[in-house]
């Protein structure tokens, strides 16, 4: 392995554990199909955390909104 190679499979698995981290703060542990983050990969959780932070913002909007 280069070490670009290294550089980039560390980079990723940074990413990884930075969403990881932050999905479970928002109480998010597990797909809906039973998966545990750890098994996702950098694209599933990217997507994942966008959809999570979008559905937190519209359940802030309600609550400040009532």
């Amino acid at each position: 392995m280069t070490v670009t190679e290294n550089r980039l499979r560390q980079a990723v698995e940074q990413r990884k554990d930075e969403l990881k981290s932050e999905l479970m703060r928002y109480g998010y542990f597990k797909t809906p199909d039973g998966k545990q983050l750890y098994e996702l990969t950098l694209s599933d959780l990217e997507e994942i955390h966008i959809n999570v932070k979008c559905d937190f913002g519209r359940e802030m909007s309600k609550v400040e909104g009532a």
